[in-house]
């Protein structure tokens, strides 16, 4: 007389291998921290490298507390913005470098993932200190200088997109030496397969 199967039974024990992959996925995340890290430190010293280099345009007071661009035309708009986008690409690929070296390299795509968060968070970090560097005494001048006199404006940033540089820089240097790893590694079992056959 057969017995009925035990639902319990069929199901089996629980798949070894969830266990290791959630372990896997839990060192990719520790391995992330120096990372992540080192992307953030990047984009406090990138703000203040902005606020030093960049140019400002000037502004003559028209009343208390009131200021124009002395020149509508002034390039110091756009090299403000273009500064921005030099220290993003190369803090980008800095950071694609050290997130590779660090986590990406041979691990979990989280790596990854959480390698082009902090970089657009260390975009978004630069930005914040870049435009806030200097910014008190440029209110107290503008408060305090009388009609006539020259000041130079705070640094903004008029393309907002240009944030979107760093994780992009640092997503095609991590992506780059990932995929020639990977092409390494294939050529190398090519050429480890026939030496295998002859054996």
């Amino acid at each position: 007389m057969t017995q009925p199967m035990d639902p319990a039974g069929a199901a089996g024990p629980p798949v070894p291998h969830r266990a290791a992959r959630r372990r896997g996925l839990g060192a990719a995340l520790w391995r992330c921290v120096p990372a992540v890290l080192v992307t953030l430190l990047l984009g406090v010293a990138a703000g203040f490298l902005w606020a030093a280099l960049a140019p400002r345009p000037y502004l003559v007071m028209t009343s208390p507390g009131a200021a124009q661009v002395t020149s509508a035309e002034s390039s110091a708009f756009i090299g403000g913005d273009g500064w921005y986008c030099l220290i993003c690409l190369a803090g980008g690929i800095i950071s694609g470098l050290v997130g590779y070296l660090l986590a990406v390299r041979g691990h979990h795509p989280v790596a990854m993932a959480l390698v082009l968060l902090s970089a657009l968070g260390a975009g978004l970090i630069a930005l914040e200190i870049g435009q806030h560097a200097g910014l008190a005494s440029y209110h107290h001048l503008l408060s305090t200088l009388p009609a006539g006199r020259h000041l130079s404006a705070s640094l903004s940033l008029g393309a907002r997109s240009a944030i979107a540089l760093w994780p992009l820089a640092a997503g095609i240097t991590a992506g780059a030496l990932e995929l020639n790893d990977a092409l390494r590694d294939r050529k190398r079992d090519a050429q480890d397969g026939p030496a295998l056959a002859l054996d």
